[in-house]
Order: structure tokens, then C-alpha cells, then sequence
């Protein structure tokens, strides 16, 4: 549908966006300039939403707060907040009365003018995301960042144009009740992660496969070789599949060829750079670089990957280097709200670390990390709903030396005052931040001006 069509067809019509959150603010506004007649529900007071609420009001979206904001939906379309589930029962009776339940980014997909290149995965999501743009614009492409990243871009629909190039990360949650798939689909990994949302794993993973679901033979699946998930999935797509392996070989994709990130296809291989030539510290970062180039081989020269690997410093709160006081240096990874971020961290560094770990609790076994814990880091400060819980893991494997705190600030003081000189001390929680904060960059945020104020 163009967006033209689309706008004569939502126009009189009476809509419902749940959730008067980042993703829906530009949702609504776009509905309004479509002539649809637009309500916006929330959880939250109206006198919680504060000016939202009041400049929502002023340009004519009635408002439903409070407990009973799902009460009779009675709506021709409703578009979802990406963190509800679909099943919730209102969304299941509206839809038995013809109601059309949707979101921002199925409208998205549906009316966007340009390429698609989506990234999905337990881990390195964001940061894969980031390269990529990064890339394509040194390219010379006119770029769009959202989904889990960035702002919603269905506020910037009418600016984007065939030419452009979207670039999206994507959650589990996005992803559930997708019914077309991008261009270009990357999944970076996949391991047990949001099982407090999702029924089990197996729905978990079912969710992350529609990025790949609806794509023909015209499109592109990057996966990783290295991952026993991902590498399977080739077996499931139309699409045209590269693998990338930093301890593999693959037929077609990317891979290590001595300290040689290169190219491989029909049996020869072109360099694309050294390993070497990447900034970022970790292992998963070259898996992450490596994931950016297979996605982008169709549309940039291999001396721009370089070029964007020499410059890159990261994203904020991904391994990022803080601060360094009396030789002992603070790294920030609050990002890190699995226990398979916090492994990945835990293996970035060539000695043993002090690690501030714990939060709220997404109902992930921490056995394998207490096991890595146990060989990676000298000193574990916890604190948050699953101290006690990675505390259990981490004694079963053998244990090392651990306090449990009650507050954060009281954490990140314990670590620095058990750090020695040349000692690294990382924030790393493997769980989410919702026990203690809003989000994980407010998390990372607290820390580093923690750590500046020492």
C-alpha cells in the first residue's frame, strides 16, 4: 500500500494507539495528519504523562488512563504497545469484534518506500545496527535509524524516499506478530532471553524468525555460523543465506582468515580488513563487524568497512570505557541484561576482572555464568532482585570472593574500594534494570556519574 492509499484509507476512521510511549507519540501524530480520529490509552495517570497528556489533548486525541485503560475497545484499528503481548484478552475480544490490531512498525513495513535492513538476536543487536548505518551512510546513502534504536520512523515516512535505506533493530517483542520481513535480515545470535514475557523458548525463537519468515529469494538472511541456533536456521528460508564465523569456515558469508576479516564466495576470498583494525575490545565485537559487512556486501566497498572500523568508538553503554582512577579503569556495560551479554563481557578482557552483576529477575538460569564467573573475575559485587540467585550459581561452581549490596551506589563503591591498582572493574549485570530503574541507560548512566564523582 503507498502511503497515499493509505491515508484516503485510514482517513474518518476511528483508531486506537495503546501506550503513550516513545514508539506511539509520532504514531499518533502521523494518524492525525491522516484525518483519522485517534483516542491514545495509557496505564498511567493523565496527570502522570504530564505534557504529553495536555499537548496530545490539544491537538484533538481523547485520552483513557488509568487501570481501566483497555476497558471496551471499540476501535477499527488498534495498534499495540510493542511490550503488550497480542493475547492480552481486551486485544483478543476487540479483534472478535473486527477490530484490526497492528503497530507502529507492521505500518512501517507496510508503507516504507526504501530498503530494509533489520537486525534481530539475543545480543549485539544494537551495536550491529549502529555499523550498519554507520556504514552506509560513509557510503553515501541516506539513512534511517529506528525500531529498538533511534526514533520510530513512521514520523519521518514522508521524507523517506526509494532511494534512502531504513535500518532497523528489532526485538522479540516487534517481531511477534510481523507479517512481512525486510530486505536484508540479520539475526547476530540466539540464546534463552525475555522468557518472563515470552510463554517458553520455543516462542521466544519463533518470534525472532519472522524477520526471515516472509523474505523470497530476492532477499538476504545473514546468520551466525557460530551460534548452533542461528546456523540452522538456513534450512528454514527462500532467502539467499550468508553465514559468518569467527572460528568456522563458510561457504558463502564472512570469516577469519588468519587476522584477515575477508569475504568468501564461490571459493575466493577478498579482504575486507585486518582484525585488527577494529576498536572496539571483545571478541563478539569482530562477530558484530563481521555481521555488519555480510549485510552490507551488496551496497558498499569493502575500504568503507575499514574506514568505519578505524573511526568507531562504540555505543554508549556497551563495554564503554568510563573512567580510569589510582590505574584501575571502569568500563559501563549496562546494556548487558542477559547472562549471555554479561559472558560475552566477561570474555573481552585477557585477565580477571571485579564484576557488579544483578537486577531484575527475567527468569534466566545463571548456572553457565556462575561456571565463567568462577574462571573470569576475582571480585563480584551484587546487588538487586537476583543477587542471591547468581550468588547460588556462582558458590555451586566453586564460588569467588562476593558482596551483596543493598543499593546500587553502595555496589559501585564496594567494587572500586576492593579494586587494587591495574585491577578493571565492569558494570555488567546479566539482567534487566526494571527492579532498580527505568532502563538500562539510566542504569549505565548512574554508574558513570558514580564513578565520575569518585
Amino acid at each position: 500500500m503507498t502511503l497515499n492509499e493509505y491515508k484516503q484509507f485510514v482517513c474518518g476512521k476511528r483508531v486506537c494507539a495503546i501506550g503513550i510511549g516513545v514508539s506511539n507519540v509520532p504514531l499518533i501524530e502521523f494518524l492525525l495528519s491522516c484525518g483519522a480520529n485517534v483516542t491514545a490509552c495509557d496505564k498511567k495517570a493523565k496527570s502522570e504523562l504530564g505534557e504529553v497528556a495536555k499537548k496530545l489533548e490539544s491537538l484533538g486525541v481523547t485520552l483513557i488512563c488509568g487501570e481501566d485503560y483497555l476497558k471496551n475497545l471499540d476501535f477499527e484499528i488498534i495498534f499495540k504497545t510493542p511490550g503488550m503481548r497480542p493475547d492480552v484478552k481486551e486485544l483478543v475480544e476487540a479483534r472478535k469484534k473486527g477490530s484490526v490490531v497492528t503497530s507502529e512498525m507492521e505500518l512501517f513495513f507496510e508503507l516504507c518506500p526504501c530498503k530494509i535492513v533489520a537486525v534481530t538476536g539475543s545480543d549485539g543487536k544494537t551495536t550491529t545496527t549502529t555499523l550498519i548505518y554507520e556504514t552506509l551512510k560513509k557510503a553515501g546513502y541516506t539513512c534511517h535509524l529506528g525500531g529498538n534504536i533511534g526514533r520510530p520512523l513512521i514520523g519521518d515516512i514522508e521524507k523517506i524516499t526509494a532511494n534512502d535505506m531504513a535500518v532497523l533493530e528489532l526485538s522479540s517483542f516487534q517481531l511477534y506478530t510481523m507479517k512481512k520481513s525486510p530486505d536484508v535480515a540479520v539475526i547476530t545470535n540466539l540464546a534463552p532471553n525475555h522468557l518472563d514475557w515470552h510463554t517458553d523458548l520455543d516462542e521466544y525463537l519463533e518470534a525472532k524468525k519472522n524477520i526471515f519468515k516472509f523474505q523470497s529469494g530476492e532477499n538476504t538472511l545473514v546468520l551466525n555460523h557460530d551460534n548452533d541456533v542461528t546456523d540452522q536456521l538456513d534450512k528454514e528460508s527462500a532467502a539467499g543465506v550468508r553465514k559468518f564465523s569467527r572460528t568456522g569456515i563458510v561457504e558463502n558469508g564472512v570469516m577469519l582468515h588468519g587476522n584477515d576479516i575477508v569475504y568468501v564466495s564461490d571459493g575466493k576470498t577478498e579482504k575486507i580488513m585486518e582484525k585488527s583494525d577494529i576498536r572496539l575490545p571483545g571478541e563478539h565485537n569482530v562477530e558484530n563487524y563481521m555481521a555488519m559487512a555480510a549485510a552490507v556486501k551488496n551496497f558498499v566497498k569493502p575500504e568503507t568497512i575499514k574506514e568505519v572500523a578505524l573511526g568507531f568508538g562504540g555505543v554508549p553503554h556497551r563495554i564503554e570505557f568510563v573512567r580510569e582512577v589510582g590505574d584501575v579503569k571502569f568500563y559501563n556495560d549496562s546494556i548487558a541484561s542477559s547472562p549471555s551479554r554479561t559472558t560475552a563481557a566477561l570474555n573481552s578482557f585477557d585477565k580477571k576482572i571485579i564484576l557488579i552483576a544483578g537486577g531484575y529477575d527475567k527468569k534466566i538460569p545463571f548456572d553457565d555464568l556462575g561456571e565463567l564467573i568462577c574462571k573470569k573475575v576475582k571480585n563480584l559485587v551484587l546487588v538487586g532482585h537476583t543477587a542471591d540467585k547468581i550468588k547460588a550459581a556462582v558458590e555451586a561452581a566453586g564460588g569467588v570472593p562476593t558482596s551483596v549490596c543493598s543499593d546500587f551506589k553502595e555496589a559501585v563503591l564496594a567494587a572500586y574500594e576492593t579494586a587494587k591498582k591495574g585491577d578493571v572493574v565492569v558494570l555488567s549485570p546479566a539482567c534487566a534494570s526494571f527492579d532498580l530503574f527505568k532502563n538500562f541507560e539510566e542504569r549505565g548512566n548512574l554508574f558513570k556519574q558514580i564513578i565520575n564523582e569518585i
